[in-house]
């Protein structure tokens, strides 16, 4: 089975849909651009970061201002050996993310509430963003949740020179990686970084 037809993602699409009538949890409102904006999109990165983790079936991610879950419900449906925390500034994000983990049966999806700068875990392996903040903002406020040897995967969508002409000193931006999103007429791409 192809992962995009896992039926657990058209369970997902559709309490994406019913908790945004309430919550206002995407600017997305027609059911078929969320497939494609939302999903697709979030599906797209998926093969790029297997292949960054390698053999390591067991890694830590951290997913910041995940709002509806995007990427990490889309990350933990796919790999159940991934451990993904979703954090987000606004609780009835986090309560949808918990709701969608309980609903969808998910241990290995976790939510947290409050801002990433005051988020103390042990470190991750891979923090990841998708319209997040600047490139700068992002390593800013995650870098004390990385490990020594993580990458951070900002999702963006065109390639975003004058961010990656300004991360911060020790820093280094390492692949650009343009994504095709299938049904999406828009660039994307993956911004992978890591420290020197």
């Amino acid at each position: 089975m192809n992962a995009a037809d896992d039926p657990r993602f058209e369970r997902y699409l559709n309490l994406l849909a019913k908790w945004n009538a309430a919550y206002n949890l995407t600017a997305v409102r027609d059911p078929a651009q969320m497939r494609a904006q939302h999903l697709d999109d979030c599906l797209a990165a998926v093969g790029p970061l297997r292949r960054q983790l390698g053999d390591r079936a067991r890694a830590r991610l951290l997913d910041v201002g995940s709002g509806g879950g995007l990427p990490g419900v889309v990350l933990a449906i796919c790999e159940p050996g991934w451990d993904v925390t979703c954090i987000d500034a606004v609780g009835k994000k986090a309560a949808f993310v918990r709701q969608v983990a309980g609903e969808l049966a998910l241990p290995n999806l976790h939510a947290a509430h409050g801002r990433v700068e005051a988020y103390r875990e042990p470190p991750f392996d891979v923090i990841t963003s998708r319209a997040f903040a600047s490139l700068a903002e992002f390593i800013r406020v995650t870098k004390p949740l990385l490990k020594p040897s993580g990458v951070w995967m900002a999702m963006k969508g065109k390639r975003p020179d004058d961010e990656l002409a300004d991360l911060p000193p020790g820093v280094i931006a390492f692949h650009v990686e343009p994504l095709d999103v299938p049904g999406l007429n828009a660039e994307r791409c993956l911004i992978w970084m890591h420290c020197k």
